[in-house]
């Protein structure tokens, strides 16, 4: 039987304190706070790492993946979220372990999250399934490709880098929509949160801290 609640090193009280931290890094909005205080993320990592999940640490899935760091997770989901009462209906590209879905998920209408590694979307089914979250749908397609047959979305996130902007999220994206997308933007390959909103005028976008993530890739598997 999982053990959701924790114990430890898993404790809920190890998860508050992460939350402090992160208060103290500069993530001020309280309803991201308070999701990743209820939100279990030790299920959504590898048994052997568990007693580091809630370190400020990115963490390995297997598969070449990674689940993020709990600051970069809050920072992506308050970036979203800053100025808005509501996500409504998100699009995530790169499900992962499902653990950024899940913090999604109580701020939004309904999380529909796309993972090109099937068996890497298995696993997040199984982590969300004991959760028993309703809001979130996951599929195996190709991220770049969005999802249009629910579109238009009031918030993409991309949760993987890549050098340009696939064009079928922009299309995606609702007018008065957001998008937060790791971009690569030097040669030597570092990234960047590049925020875009889709306004009256058309797309305005911005450049924002440095980040680390895997690349989008193309395809399924």
């Amino acid at each position: 039987m999982l053990d959701i609640e924790g114990s430890g090193l898993t404790s809920k009280r190890v998860r508050l304190k992460m939350v402090d931290r992160l208060r103290t890094q500069g993530i001020t909005d309280e309803r991201v706070l308070s999701v990743m205080a209820q939100i279990p993320r030790h299920i959504f990592v590898q048994e052997a790492f568990a007693s580091r999940a809630y370190d400020d640490t990115a963490l390995p899935l297997g598969l070449g993946q990674t689940i993020s760091q709990p600051f970069v997770v809050a920072r992506m989901t308050s970036l979203l979220l800053e100025g808005r009462q509501s996500l409504g209906k998100v699009l995530e590209i790169g499900t992962g372990c499902g653990y950024q879905a899940a913090v999604l998920a109580p701020l939004s209408e309904v999380v529909y999250s796309v993972e090109r590694i099937d068996e890497m979307l298995q696993l997040a089914r199984e982590h969300l399934f004991w959760l028993k979250e309703p809001r979130v749908r996951l599929k195996h397609a190709d991220g770049t490709l969005g999802m249009p047959e629910v579109a238009p979305f009031d918030s993409i996130l991309v949760a993987a880098a890549t050098h340009d902007i696939p064009p079928a999220l922009l299309k995606q994206l609702a007018m008065g929509g957001r998008l937060i997308i790791p971009m690569v933007m030097d040669d030597d390959g570092t990234q960047y949160l590049k925020r875009v909103d889709y306004t009256s005028k058309g797309f305005e976008e911005k450049l924002l801290e440095e980040v680390r993530f895997v690349p989008l890739l193309s395809g399924t598997q």
